[in-house]
């Protein structure tokens, strides 16, 4: 089959590998009809290469059709339509069953002291191979797989996979009061979304901070208050710009959606470029134990958010040696929730608002739509934020 691997730093190519089988009985293998590119996937791309092996298949949002399913897989068949979120987990572990499937203590990396495996993700989360492919083969299948109906497009569906759920558990951690106010730093698409799910929740105010124009532009057709970090000096100017709208307390919650590749704090940015570069045998190890994020959006929102607020962290950050001011977090009493989204804990919840009324707006969410040969292309062009690039669908 054809499948898109990792090759070294923003090397991605599109290649010929073994077509995936039935390994065991809890298996199923899909035939992929849609697969994301992710802004987690462009840390793969760029910062947590230390981590990648050359071959490597990439991609973790696909959904699909079943072609084969293994013994103890009894709820799928042949033909069944279904989205594949992006954690492996079983379903039956006690972190399941307190719905915390990315802590599944069946698949947990414990090599690697990490949580639920997750596809396409390097070695910290399994190696297993992702789903920017043909086909792919699904591990506990008999928890994993979503099934939705035929009729609506796969755009309809595909975001249950990834952007949806995580977008969802972003707002619930943020604990936004009915008609209280949110501030959501970064509009790629899971702080679109984000914004997008606080409205349909009840948020009173969404704030929503960003510098790509088309980003803004899109946030702000759906009723987003906009702010473009261009506009302002420094931080200071943006802080006073937010609480100026909040009766001079700042938002109730701020969810930080950019993540380790913030724009700002350049001396992390060259400790990162520099472990990049290094020989793999020393790259890891260096990573692991003394690897940076660039922390501007997370300082940001410790800022801004009010006394007594929260931050909810959906950007994926991967440093093991980040300063934090804890004496701020402290003295402004600050409540902080974090992790990857644990999708079936969230699933059942937003089912309801994937119907033909699209309230979401996931019908024409994806900005751009690129058949899996033009992979490579997709990556540059969302790295480099070019032609309006939000969210990319592939087809195989």
């Amino acid at each position: 089959m054809r499948a898109l691997t990792w090759q070294g730093k923003r090397d991605v190519r599109v290649e010929n590998v073994p077509d995936p089988r039935i390994e065991e009985p809890t298996d199923a293998v899909i035939r992929i009809t849609s697969t994301g590119l992710c802004g987690s996937d462009l840390h793969l791309y760029e910062v947590l290469t230390p981590f990648m092996t050359p071959g490597d298949i990439l991609g973790h949002e696909p959904m699909g059709i079943v072609e084969e399913v293994g013994a103890a897989v009894p709820d799928l068949q042949a033909g069944d339509r279904v989205v594949v979120p992006f954690q492996i987990a079983c379903g039956n572990c006690w972190m399941c069953l307190t719905g915390l499937p990315t802590q599944c203590e069946t698949t947990q990396v414990t090599a690697e002291g990490m949580g639920a495996a997750l596809f396409g993700y390097t070695r910290l989360y399994g190696a297993v191979p992702g789903a920017q492919a043909e086909y792919l083969r699904v591990p506990q299948a008999q928890y994993g797989p979503i099934k939705v109906p035929e009729g609506p497009s796969d755009d309809r569906f595909v975001y249950l996979s990834d952007v949806l759920p995580t977008a969802w558990q972003a707002v619930a951690y943020a604990g936004v009061p009915q008609g209280g106010s949110v501030a959501v730093l970064g509009l790629g698409p899971i702080g679109d979304m984000a914004c997008r799910v606080a409205q349909a929740k009840g948020a009173g105010r969404v704030f929503g901070v960003d510098l790509v124009p088309e980003r803004l532009n899109r946030a702000r057709e759906r009723g987003v208050e906009t702010f473009d970090l261009r506009s302002f000096d420094d931080e200071k100017e943006l802080l006073t710009a937010v609480r100026d709208q909040t009766d001079g307390r700042g938002p109730d919650a701020v969810i930080d959606a950019v993540g380790t590749e913030a724009h700002g704090s350049a001396a992390a940015r060259m400790v990162q470029n520099a472990s990049a570069l290094l020989p793999r045998k020393l790259s890891g190890p260096m990573a692991e134990r003394f690897s940076v994020d660039r922390l501007a959006a997370l300082h940001t929102a410790i800022e801004m958010v009010r006394r007594g607020g929260t931050i909810s962290i959906v950007g994926v950050y991967g440093g093991m040696a980040d300063p934090m001011p804890m004496l701020t977090l402290f003295d402004k009493q600050i409540r902080m929730r974090m992790g990857q989204a644990n999708v079936r804990r969230w699933s059942d919840e937003i089912i309801p608002y994937l119907t033909d009324d699209d309230p979401l707006g996931v019908d024409d969410f994806a900005t751009h739509r690129m058949p899996l040969a033009e992979a490579p292309q997709a990556y540059e062009m969302f790295q480099k934020k070019r032609d309006g690039a939000v969210k990319v669908l592939m087809q195989p």
